[in-house]
């Protein structure tokens, strides 16, 4: 396994750090007028989602972790897992845990790809895309002469997520949704 010094720290570098594959969120070096430099890393443990700051002295050492990304195709939930499908041409399925999902459940669309962290063969993390599209199946009706700046309304998806939108969107509306914030951008182009 790879070992990366703290001068090959940087985002989203994956490292092994008290038996836990982690990710790194921010890293700053810090070289202060006396002693010795060092980098003020922040970290995001990958297996229970905490994020945490630590300190490590200049030339520190950290193995990589083993864990890779994939893009894989989301297939369905039993209830206790969601289920995932290799986009390789292997066609693996991986069954993930609600742990994992986390709050990408209120994005996971069927047949939608979204990016899939392995560690051990299991999924630990799942990331959506930045924007998904998806259907209104309730909200107050829309009026006619309501505009786009006249304030808002929740509305709420097909996958149970509620959003805020304009006034103007009626039921059945497929909206596009940025999944890093939660907040409505536009109308789905139609095909």
């Amino acid at each position: 396994m790879a070992s990366y010094s703290t001068s090959e720290f940087k985002s989203g570098l994956k490292v092994m750090l008290d038996g836990d594959p982690c990710s790194i969120l921010e890293n700053e070096f810090v070289k202060p007028g006396k002693g010795q430099a060092f980098n003020r890393v922040k970290m995001r443990n990958l297996k229970t989602g905490r994020v945490w700051e630590r300190t490590f002295k200049s030339g520190e050492k950290l193995d990589g972790a083993d864990v890779m990304d994939y893009d894989m195709e989301y297939l369905y939930t039993d209830g206790e897992f969601y289920h995932f499908m290799a986009t390789d041409g292997s066609f693996e399925q991986y069954p993930a845990h609600p742990d994992a999902v986390a709050d990408t459940k209120n994005w996971l669309k069927e047949q939608e790809k979204y990016e899939v962290t392995l560690y051990n063969g299991s999924p630990i993390s799942v990331t959506p895309p930045n924007f998904v599209e998806l259907e209104v199946v309730e909200t107050d009706p829309g009026l006619k002469g309501d505009t786009a700046n006249g304030g808002s309304k929740p509305a709420t998806l097909t996958t149970g997520a509620v959003v805020r939108v304009p006034l103007f969107i009626n039921i059945g509306e497929v909206l596009r949704i940025d999944t890093r914030t939660g907040d409505y951008v536009s109308r789905a182009k139609g095909d």
